[in-house]
C-alpha cells in the first residue's frame, strides 16, 4: 500500500504543477486554491509512504516520476517541444527511478 500512497502523491503533485500556468500567477482563485490543495494532499500522502519506505526512494520516485509526467503533459497539453536530448534525459530519469526502487532496502 505504501507505493499506492506514493503514486497518489505523484499524481497530486503533477496536478498541482499543471495548474500553475492556469492560475495565471495566482490571480485566478479557483486554480490557485486547487493547486494549493493538490500540493498539500501530495505531501500528506508522502507521509504515509515514508512510514515504510526510505526517504531516498520516496523522494527519487516522487520527483523523478513527477518530472517525467509533467514533461509529457507539457508536451501533450501545452504543446511544448521536446528535442532528442530531453527525451534521452527523461528515459534516464525513468531508468534511475526503476533502479532506485529495485535495489533499495525496505523497512
Amino acid at each position: 500500500m505504501q507505493y499506492g500512497y506514493l503514486l497518489i502523491a505523484v499524481a497530486l503533485e503533477v496536478c498541482g504543477t499543471m495548474l500553475l500556468p492556469v492560475s495565471q500567477n495566482f490571480t485566478r482563485p479557483v486554480p490557485t486554491l486547487s493547486l494549493i490543495g493538490c500540493y498539500a494532499a501530495s505531501f500528506y500522502c508522502l507521509t504515509f509512504a515514508l512510514n515504510t519506505l526510505p526517504i531516498a526512494v520516496v523522494y527519487a520516485t516522487w520527483s523523478g516520476l513527477g518530472i517525467f509526467l509533467i514533461t509529457m503533459f507539457g508536451y501533450l497539453v501545452f504543446e511544448q517541444a521536446l528535442d532528442w536530448r530531453a527525451i534521452v534525459g527523461l528515459l534516464l530519469i525513468v531508468t534511475g527511478v526503476v533502479l532506485v526502487n529495485s535495489f533499495a532496502p525496505h523497512k
